[in-house]
């Protein structure tokens, strides 16, 4: 049966997507943001990397351009998001595999990749949809792959609680809120999963993880 996932577009309407891109660099840190989860992710030449929810595919492609003896691609949903993602890879000139597609059902074989990225994208999925998202980057990986997120996380102090209670209202981060991710990590099947960074943003606390799938061995031990 083909699953239909419910997710909300970049900054919650289709209309606005093509203004993504401007207004993250204008008031988000987000290169130092993808730059910290590409560098904990320790990406090799000859590996396969996902990057799951690309959206316009700014992390794709500075995965690409980090480590450009990787095989990347990059999955999405929104049609829109990806035609920018498309068009920035041409003039880029990057190879890069980018397709339409929902990662809470991902359209890859079991075990087909070395590291899965999820950046700013869980808090557009619902709660069922978050859990389905992270069984299957469990499923794609390889053993002892790894799964590399950064998204909301819990507040770790006042001023970025109130910013996650406006937040709320707009995306599906109260389970971020509550610092559920990095259960909903571990019910999946990864171990170990970690906070690996913290970032105070004008949106709210954003937190990077990193969770292995364990490899043959540790299933065995």
């Amino acid at each position: 049966m083909k699953k239909h996932t419910r997710y909300i577009p970049a900054f919650h309407f289709h209309w606005l997507t093509r203004w993504y891109d401007p207004m993250m660099r204008y008031f988000f840190p987000e290169t130092g943001i993808k730059a910290a989860l590409i560098a904990q992710a320790g990406i090799q030449p000859g590996q396969t990397v996902l990057d799951a929810g690309c959206g316009t595919g700014t992390l794709t492609l500075l995965i690409k351009r980090t480590e450009p003896g990787a095989a990347v691609y990059g999955l999405d949903m929104d049609f829109q998001a990806l035609n920018i993602a498309r068009a920035k890879a041409g003039k880029e000139r990057e190879i890069v595999a980018l397709q339409l597609g929902s990662a809470a059902c991902l359209p890859y074989a079991d075990a087909s990749f070395d590291r899965v990225f999820a950046s700013l994208m869980l808090h557009h999925l619902t709660r069922q949809d978050k859990q389905h998202m992270l069984r299957e980057a469990f499923r794609v990986l390889k053993p002892g792959g790894e799964l590399h997120v950064a998204d909301f996380g819990a507040p770790h102090d006042a001023a970025m609680w109130l910013v996650s209670c406006v937040m709320r209202w707009f995306e599906e981060i109260h389970d971020h809120i509550l610092g559920l991710l990095p259960v909903f990590m571990a019910d999946a099947g990864f171990d170990p999963v970690r906070e690996t960074a913290r970032y105070r943003t004008i949106v709210g606390p954003v937190s990077l993880y990193c969770a292995s799938k364990p490899g043959r061995n540790d299933a065995t031990e």
